[in-house]
């Protein structure tokens, strides 16, 4: 992209509301129809793990399976969305942008209502070609990757399908809990920033639940929220599984039999679990995870109403100004990342392209006035989630990032200025050309903004 910016964007809106429903104690009005799906995208046999650099060879078995699975919801005037789950590090745009395509030709389903979010887990494979510049394998192993890829295009696709014939009608509910593990790992020292525990820093503990239920109370789905890396387990584990969240899900569904239970993560780039490293750790978190929405499941709940209304947007991020001298003498460099980057800089200077910029991915559902879901791609930091809460007091708000794509991390102005891991070091294995502008985050603050405002003004009841 140019730096002018360059937008696609798109907008589904319903032009009807479902009848209201009185609050407090009442049950919420069967006003949508909703369907479920599920679908295993466990790798086959050993593969390469993502999240972990220090990781020398690929997987030797699997803990418990990794899921795809899709909640569609429609509220019977035209609004729609559909919310795509998967315990992955993350998706290339190469495949949310096959897999939008492939729905909208099928189903008619707009870009706008197609959130595709994944729990970032670092115990699961990599998704090919995402953070492609940390691996240095042989060609046997990255056909292996990129066979894994299609197939999870395939399976994505699948797994909406499934939804889509699962419709049938629905009550749905929102409510928030809390849970306690999520700790800021940007731990300042005399050398500057390291990834380490700061019981001062910025947390957001909310976790989010959304229940959808059938018209005779059944339990059918459960998506729950929260911001936190999955990375209670290291890069010494070469077992597949979904860490904390993918432990959470199958405790919710041992509990609550016939549903299916969702995570999605919101704003956690600099947030770890506490303590972390071992399975049985994992396993605790998922726990106290679960526990915290089964409280949610056993108190009062806010109905949800239609409309649903949808925006997405595409913008352009700065990077902050660099010169083709610098990539040159990384070349000279021993670390072999640096020396990785260094030549797809290169590369695209000698192309005439340098990166100057980068898309990014914004999107916005509105549920009528009682629900809000901010959807923003990259590994974002806590700064945004609670920004964005403060400036809209009266909104039903949950942010998400690693949604639609994961290019990078995206700092705020104060991890920009404070330096270190997110905003500096990880963009060498992500294979971006270093630190963004210091207007990154006016420019995605601005983003949420529009899209929000583009899903309509606030539904009177």
């Amino acid at each position: 992209m140019s730096k002018n910016l360059t937008r696609r964007r798109f907008l589904a809106a319903a032009t009807a509301t479902g009848a209201g429903v009185a609050l407090g104690g009442a049950a919420a009005s069967t006003q949508f129809k909703a369907g479920v799906g599920r679908v295993p995208i466990t790798p086959q046999g050993p593969i390469w793990m993502s999240g972990y650099a220090a990781r020398t060879r690929p997987s030797d078995g699997v803990i418990h399976d990794l899921w795809a699975k899709a909640l569609v919801m429609e509220d019977g005037s035209g609004g729609r969305v559909v919310i795509v789950t998967t315990d992955l590090i993350g998706l290339a745009r190469e495949v949310s942008d096959e897999v939008a395509a492939r729905l909208k030709k099928k189903h008619g389903i707009e870009r706008s209502q197609l959130v595709l979010n994944s729990s970032h887990t670092h115990s699961g494979p990599v998704v090919w070609p995402n953070l492609k510049s940390m691996y240095f394998i042989g060609a046997e192993d990255r056909d292996h990757l990129v066979q894994y890829s299609k197939k999870l295009t395939d399976d994505l696709v699948r797994v909406v399908d499934a939804a889509m014939a699962d419709r049938g009608p629905a009550q749905v509910s929102v409510g928030h809990g809390s849970a306690g593990f999520a700790m800021n790992r940007r731990e300042p020292n005399p050398k500057g920033v390291r990834i380490g525990v700061n019981q001062k820093g910025p947390v957001d503990h909310d976790v989010p639940v959304l229940k959808v239920s059938a018209p005779d109370g059944k339990l059918r789905a459960v998506l729950f929220a929260y911001a936190c890396h999955n990375t209670t387990l290291g890069g010494d584990l070469y077992k597949i599984n979904g860490d904390y969240a993918g432990f959470a899900e199958i405790e919710l569904e041992r509990a609550l039999p016939g549903t299916t239970a969702m995570f999605m993560i919101l704003c956690g780039a600099d947030q770890n679990p506490a303590p972390r490293g071992k399975v049985e750790l994992a396993e605790k978190h998922g726990r106290s995870l679960a526990e915290a929405v089964r409280r949610v499941l056993a108190g009062e709940l806010r109905p949800v109403r239609g409309p649903i209304r949808t925006a997405y947007e595409v913008i352009s991020l700065d990077f902050a100004p660099h010169q083709r001298a610098r990539f040159e003498k990384d070349l000279t460099s021993t670390n072999r990342y640096i020396q990785t980057r260094a030549k797809l800089m290169l590369e695209a200077y000698d192309n005439g392209r340098p990166v100057r910029s980068m898309p990014y991915p914004v999107q916005a559902v509105r549920w009528n006035d009682d629900l809000a879901l901010v959807a923003l791609g990259g590994e974002v930091v806590v700064d945004y989630a609670l920004r964005l809460k403060r400036e809209n007091p009266k909104e039903n708000l949950i942010v998400a990032g690693y949604t639609n794509d994961v290019p990078c991390y995206i700092p705020s102005v104060r991890v920009l200025r404070e330096g270190g891991y997110e905003p500096v070091d990880s963009m060498i294995y992500y294979g971006q050309p270093g630190p963004f502008s210091e207007n990154v985050e006016e420019t995605v603050i601005g983003a949420c903004r529009k899209v929000l405002k583009e899903t309509g003004a606030r539904v009177s009841r």
